[in-house]
């Protein structure tokens, strides 16, 4: 009895804020605690209520905490923004073209959709994708993999937090770094303008950046005070060490007017950008270093090869065989090479230099041949026989021995078509038949 004589004596000299006075308490309260005078001895002990008018704080204790908040959409809201969605449409229909008004109506209809896509679920605290300044953030189920925030440039813990990968860009960070982010997607800049900086380090001083990092815009020297100052060798420029992290990548000036593959320091941004151009075919070499092809045998056997699949594809257009076979497929992933001898990717110039390239594509070149020449009889018709000796074996264009009229496609033994002084007789033939068929139209024209 003695403590719980002490502890009463605690609770009456002590505020308790959760206790309202009297006139605020309904008549339901109040029979209760008549009822409570009244209960037997055996009952538990009420605890003495305190009332001080002097001491009385607003705690919030009135606010429902439980209600749900202000902006989050029930069911019947999501139905309505549904609605709104398809009135837009309906006035974006309506409007002139090219209007202000309907760029209006159409921004409006971007952001109505994109409320609709956070608001799928509503039952989660934080919505499954977020677009932010052109990154399409999803929020990542992994609960394993300890990964890096690239705004905070701190441990993402996926047992305890949440966080966001960006599917373009592959921007990793916190749910509560998204609103920090200041970096659009590089995707866009990929899609909209894909080049490469074709200068080495093309660096213009510390000073021109006026001392600040070159994307957050966070002071920087040299000194490493207040941060240190890290260059990126794709750029040139200087960033903090939030922004570069040291990062090692194959820099594209360097490998085209070098053949350097070392790895090199560059930026965050810079990773990225380069990690997604990779296998885009944006690299001329001919205009950019024709000297290349006089230094590295490699690539002369390459164009070799790539010029042989091109006279090989109107073999294979026109092959109902070699369209139900797929043939042209063995090049999906160099779709480029179907299509031109000169466009090169920075992970094609990587693969000639490891020589995994050359020997792929000597495979494709053997087998696209052997079907043409050996395997179908339709291919096989459509191949040529030099009019000049009129001897020997059926000749593609693609032979190594044999040379291509520049004028009419015709194909002719190499020392054949150089031995001649006359011209092509292919062309000869043409020339003649042209000048009958003149005088034929102009007589039944008349």
């Amino acid at each position: 009895m003695e403590y719980n004589d002490k502890l009463a004596r605690f609770r009456q000299g002590h505020l308790n804020p959760f206790n309202k006075p009297k006139e605020e308490e309904s008549p339901q309260e109040d029979g209760e605690q008549e009822s409570s005078k009244g209960s037997p001895p055996g009952s538990p002990l009420r605890v003495p209520e305190f009332q001080c008018p002097e001491r009385v704080m607003d705690l919030g204790v009135s606010e429902d905490h439980f209600s749900r908040p202000v902006g989050l959409f029930l069911a019947s809201d999501i139905q309505q923004l549904r609605q709104a969605i398809e009135e837009c449409k309906q006035v974006i229909l309506e409007l002139p073209e090219q209007s202000d008004k309907q760029k209006d109506a159409v921004v409006r209809l971007i952001h109505l959709r994109l409320k609709l896509q956070e608001l799928k679920d509503p039952h989660e605290d934080e919505p499954n994708m977020r677009i932010i300044l052109e990154h399409r953030f999803y929020k990542e189920k992994s609960k394993s993999v300890k990964q890096v925030c690239d705004k905070c440039s701190t441990f993402i813990w996926g047992l305890i937090q949440t966080w966001y990968i960006c599917t373009g860009c592959y921007y990793r960070c916190h749910s509560k770094c998204l609103n920090l982010i200041t970096k659009p997607c590089v995707r866009s800049k990929v899609s909209h303008q894909a080049e490469y900086e074709l200068t080495i380090c093309p660096e213009t001083g510390l000073d021109s950046q006026d001392y600040r990092c070159a994307e957050c815009r966070a002071p920087i020297s040299l000194r490493a005070v207040p941060s240190e100052a890290r260059q990126c060798d794709y750029t040139g420029q200087y960033y903090c060490s939030n922004c570069h992290w040291n990062d090692l990548a194959v820099i594209p000036a360097r490998v085209i007017h070098n053949w350097d593959f070392e790895p090199r320091k560059v930026s965050r941004c810079s990773m990225r950008y380069l990690a997604l151009m990779l296998g885009r075919p944006v690299l001329k070499l001919r205009e950019t270093n024709p000297l290349l092809f006089n230094y590295v045998e490699e690539l002369v056997e390459i164009r070799k090869l790539r010029q042989d699949i091109l006279l090989m594809k109107p073999y294979f257009i026109t092959c109902k065989e070699a369209m139900e076979a797929r043939l042209l497929l063995q090049l999906q992933d160099r779709q480029h090479f179907v299509e031109n001898d000169d466009m090169y990717s920075l992970q094609d110039l990587l693969d000639v230099s490891s020589g995994r390239l050359g020997a792929s594509l000597t495979d494709i070149h053997t087998m696209f041949a052997k079907h043409i020449k050996l395997d179908c009889e339709r291919c096989q018709a459509k191949g040529f026989v030099c009019e000049l000796c009129k001897e020997g074996d059926i000749l593609f264009p693609f032979d190594s021995h044999t040379s291509v009229c520049q004028d009419c496609a015709a194909v002719f033994h190499r020392d054949c078509y150089y031995d001649n002084s006359t011209s092509c007789p292919r062309c000869m033939r043409l020339n003649l038949r042209k000048q009958i068929q003149e005088p034929e139209e102009e007589t039944w024209q008349q």
